[in-house]
């Protein structure tokens, strides 16, 4: 017991965690990206990205030493129109075959209030990089039917489709682009 105490107090001495941090895997068949924007300025088109993956690290006690790493696939997206879908897989717009991903590398987590987060960090479209905000609600976590742990977070935010290098048809298509992300991510078992 005395041994015990003494380890317990060297960790603590030297800094180091007592509980790491929590490690969850993004299941893409229950989370969603999708995204909103005008087209003629009188009405919205809706898609969404159906291939994603990614790694989100949770700090319970340092909710500020927690982390995103995202990757989606741009070859995934989906509005419902096969021949839209493909323009929009083109050089005209996402250039998939030159550019295959869009990424977010989070920098920072900040709480914000209690189940809310700013996650800072970078973020690639079409090869451009821009480092944004992202405000996200953390709704906890649940046991599934196949007694996995599982975290889910929501978040959205507005982008400009021309600080990205996608141009096309001004005026046709907004350039605010409106993203909703609805994450669900099965945590990581320590071995």
């Amino acid at each position: 017991m005395r041994f015990a105490k003494s380890l317990i107090t060297a960790l603590v001495l030297l800094g180091l965690p007592l509980f790491a941090a929590d490690t969850y895997k993004i299941d893409p068949v229950h989370s969603e990206v999708s995204f909103k924007v005008r087209h003629l300025g009188i009405s919205k088109v809706s898609g969404r990205f159906t291939k994603l993956q990614g790694t989100i690290l949770v700090d319970e006690l340092d909710l500020s030493k927690s982390s995103v790493d995202v990757t989606i696939e741009a070859a995934s997206i989906n509005t419902d129109s096969e021949g839209r879908d493909k323009h929009l897989k083109s050089a005209d717009f996402f250039d998939v075959e030159k550019i295959p991903t869009l990424t977010f590398k989070s920098v920072a987590v900040k709480e914000v209030a209690k189940g809310k987060l700013e996650v800072t960090g970078d973020f690639t479209m079409h090869g451009v990089t821009k480092r944004i905000v992202i405000p996200i609600t953390n709704l906890g976590t649940a046991k599934s039917p196949f007694n996995d742990v599982r975290a889910g977070f929501e978040g959205a935010l507005t982008l400009n489709r021309g600080d990205y290098g996608i141009k096309t048809f001004p005026g046709v298509i907004g350039e605010q682009v409106e993203i909703t992300l609805g994450i669900e991510a099965v945590k990581v078992e320590k071995k």
